[in-house]
């Protein structure tokens, strides 16, 4: 079969939800917690390997230090801290991958720290910069006209744009607060029309009901949204049927 379009496909992994071996046969790249909000060494080791194995791209999910508040409130930090941590915990990650005799893909910050770099400078310096001293060759999923977006292709890091399936935007193109009821998206017949809009459009449809301009190459599908693996099963056969290939 011939594909008019590619997408990628990628979901939030390695988050003590267990349901990775659900999902990633579905996915085509991931992103794995390393321990700032979720994550240890054994279930990174067991999730790249489940990759590896479906030959899905990996990519690090670091975010502020935050089990507690699992990564998704605002925390104070020093720079140098936020540094040494998201330094850390990509580290972890890639002895895992290296082990395998694999490479690190992609880098994509998590909740509350990709929410804020998208928009402060100082943050996304710090992620960039950490990129940087990992390797150039790794890309960096993020939010398209985002702040970390343009820092990263200054420092000519390869930037692959974000959509979410499962979550619904404003107008500014920033996502729905968590604290409000409309902020999910989880009938699978939504979720299904979010993304061909997205795709074959180019446009998402906000909470208000204005359609926006978006661009993207990857779409993100939570791992902890509630029965993502049969959203995201519905999707993959949907999408095939628009003769839509996840790649």
């Amino acid at each position: 079969m011939s594909f008019k379009i590619k997408i990628d496909i990628n979901a939030d992994v390695g988050e003590g939800m267990g349901n990775e071996a659900l999902l990633i046969p579905y996915l085509s790249s991931c992103n794995i917690a390393c321990g700032g909000h979720a994550g240890n060494m054994e279930t990174m080791r067991r999730v790249v390997k489940l990759a590896k194995n479906h030959r899905v791209k990996i990519g690090a999910h670091p975010s502020f230090p935050d089990k507690e508040n699992f990564g998704r409130v605002f925390m104070e930090i020093s720079n140098d801290d936020l540094y040494q941590s998201l330094k850390s915990q990509i580290k972890n990650l890639l002895k895992i991958v290296e082990d395998e005799g694999l490479e690190l893909h992609h880098i994509k910050p998590h909740g509350a720290l990709y929410n804020l770099a998208a928009k402060d400078k100082n943050t996304a310096d710090i992620i960039v910069n950490v990129i940087s001293d990992f390797s150039k060759k790794i890309k960096l999923y993020a939010p398209p006209n985002s702040i970390i977006s343009k820092v990263a292709k200054a420092q000519n890091i390869e930037v692959v744009f974000e959509g979410f399936a499962d979550r619904n935007y404003n107008e500014d193109l920033s996502l729905v607060s968590r604290q409000k009821n409309d902020a999910l998206i989880t009938k699978k017949e939504a979720f299904l029309e979010h993304v061909l809009k997205m795709v074959l459009e180019r446009k998402v449809k906000c909470v208000n009901g204005v359609e926006v301009e978006l661009n993207i190459d990857t779409i993100c599908i939570h791992g902890d949204t509630e029965n993502a693996h049969e959203i995201l099963l519905y999707l993959h056969e949907n999408l095939m049927a628009n003769n839509i290939q996840i790649k």
